[in-house]
């Protein structure tokens, strides 16, 4: 006769993370982090695929041992086919508290987006790669969504074109918008994207034509820009968007010129 091992029996598997913890500490945030995960984008024009670096986590009470990380990753695993914006990722993050029993805790993903982009003169098409985040975090009863998306830019030297006699130093920078997004007004991540782009000495492109490269080059040289116009002009932009409650916004320019970079933090509280 056959006897059933004691792993295959029916007695109760015991629940260890929900038994009483005795060591009255309360935790902020227990979860999982770095889960790269399959990822579709809604934007302006259409679903976008990408890879999300997603952290979740809960606030865990004094009382409670433990929480259950698997439930994190079986959350993901139910809405692998559903199409997020902020809006429906703030539901989706509602019901993983739901799901997780708890009242505080967080979201986030970071991924890459693609932005398509005609060049100035030529209006041959190419592809900017952008990173981009998404973060909802529910705490003392309130849930806020802010979305994040680093634009690279050109920016070019004021004080170097004042001085020389031809030319000026210029350099690619890095502006990173994260804001805070209205839940009644939605903003798309191409909206950020111009803030950036709009306050440069001149926007980018992967793929330029001999006459984009000109127009782009004589672009820059006449609307030269500190790092701390481009931050400004950027904050200016966002401070006259009702869309946008608090922000926060980083320019870093990697200065050709010298072995180090120039840069500006500037945030609404």
């Amino acid at each position: 006769m056959n006897r059933m091992s004691p792993s295959l029996s029916h007695s109760p598997i015991p629940d260890t993370q929900s038994e009483r913890d005795e060591r009255h500490l309360p935790i902020q945030r227990v979860g999982v982090k770095r889960v790269r995960f399959p990822l579709l984008v809604q934007t302006e024009r259409g679903a976008q695929p990408s890879v999300g670096e997603w952290t979740l986590d809960v606030a865990l009470p004094e009382s409670q041992k433990g929480t259950h990380m698997s439930r994190f990753v079986a959350w993901l695993e139910e809405g692998a086919e559903q199409l997020l914006d902020a809006a429906s990722l703030r539901e989706r993050h509602l019901q993983m508290l739901e799901r997780l029993h708890a009242v505080e805790g967080v979201t986030e993903v970071a991924f890459t987006l693609f932005e398509r982009k005609r060049a100035p003169i030529s209006g041959i098409e190419s592809r900017l790669d952008l990173q981009a985040r998404w973060k909802v975090e529910t705490r003392e009863g309130r849930t806020t969504v802010w979305q994040e998306v680093a634009v690279p830019v050109k920016s070019l030297c004021p004080c170097s074109k004042e001085i020389s006699d031809y030319g000026a130093h210029n350099q690619r920078s890095l502006v990173t918008i994260c804001a805070e997004w209205l839940a009644d007004r939605p903003l798309p991540f191409s909206a950020q994207m111009r803030f950036a782009e709009d306050s440069a000495s001149c926007e980018i492109w992967p793929l330029l034509k001999r006459a984009d490269e000109k127009w782009v080059t004589e672009r820059a040289y006449e609307n030269p820009k500190f790092v701390e116009d481009l931050i400004r002009d950027v904050a200016l932009r966002l401070n006259a968007d009702m869309r946008v409650g608090r922000y926060v916004v980083e320019v870093e320019n990697f200065e050709s010129i010298h072995n180090h970079s120039a840069y500006a933090r500037l945030e609404r509280a």
